[in-house]
């Protein structure tokens, strides 16, 4: 299928909703879509030693969080790299340029967002080929509010199913740990139980797959989350979908995509 302008999406859901299936599915619907993962950003600065990577990685080892100024800045280089964002009146800071050291200002927040950037300077492209989903940020309305300013979501979906079934889809959860398969005995058993279906190994389970902690992530989810729809629902851009299956969500997310995105029939 083919999109007659940029979608710029974010999927909003509790753990264990299947985002990353959706997201997989749409890239392979809508080729023009990227995926863009702030987690996948970072682990790319540190492992290539850029000036954010290490500054982003002594934070991680001072047990400290990354602030947002860093994840925004590695969104920015990202979007100006890939020739989707453009900032016509100052020239964007690169992760590999010695221009991101700390001899620009005090702090390490200050280096990564120039207070220019808390201005909407930026120029976006609406070109189909600059769709994209972006993962791992925002999480919170104050960091949507920070996104705003570099480049305008058009499409916020917010995926909901029932705790109890995504409770029962975790606990029956097994894992080939070396690749990384997933199974569930509910739904998409090993054909031999407890062994991985291409090498035979046994499968296990990871130590988080628990229902006391899930059920305790799924609260903290819902109490953080609430005020980021709010905002994007403001915006008039948030749009739900309800099911108990990746199988039954993505359909209805398609036909959304399609309304919003399509090229139109003549």
């Amino acid at each position: 299928m083919a999109l007659s302008r940029a979608a710029r999406v974010i999927l909003v859901g509790a753990p264990g909703v299947g985002k990353g299936t959706q997201t997989e599915r749409l890239m392979k619907r809508f080729p023009e879509i990227s995926s863009i993962s702030s987690g996948d950003l970072l682990r790319k600065n540190v492992r290539e030693r850029t000036p954010l990577g290490v500054q982003a990685e002594a934070k991680m080892k001072a047990g400290a969080l990354v602030p947002d100024a860093m994840i925004l800045r590695l969104i920015v280089n990202e979007l100006t790299t890939r020739g989707w964002i453009q900032d016509s009146t100052i020239r964007p800071y690169n992760v590999y340029s010695s221009s991101m050291s700390l001899e620009m200002e005090g702090t390490v927040d200050s280096v990564m967002i120039p207070s220019t950037l808390r201005t909407p300077r930026y120029n976006y492209s609406d070109h189909p080929g600059a769709s994209f989903i972006l993962d791992g940020f925002p999480r919170t309305a104050p960091q949507a509010l920070q996104l705003n300013d570099i480049v305008p979501i058009n499409m916020v979906v917010n995926i909901q199913t029932p705790s109890e079934i995504i409770i029962d889809r975790i606990c029956n959860r097994w894992v080939h740990a070396p690749s990384g398969r997933v199974y569930n005995t509910t739904f998409n058993p090993p054909r031999v139980p407890g062994k991985d279906d291409v090498t035979g190994e046994p499968l296990t389970r990871r130590e988080d797959d628990d229902p006391e902690v899930w059920k305790a992530r799924l609260k903290a989810f819902t109490d953080t989350s609430q005020s980021l729809l709010e905002h994007y629902d403001k915006l008039g851009v948030l749009w739900t979908v309800n099911g108990n299956s990746s199988d039954e969500i993505s359909p209805k997310i398609f036909e959304q995509f399609d309304k919003r995105f399509g090229v139109p029939d003549h």
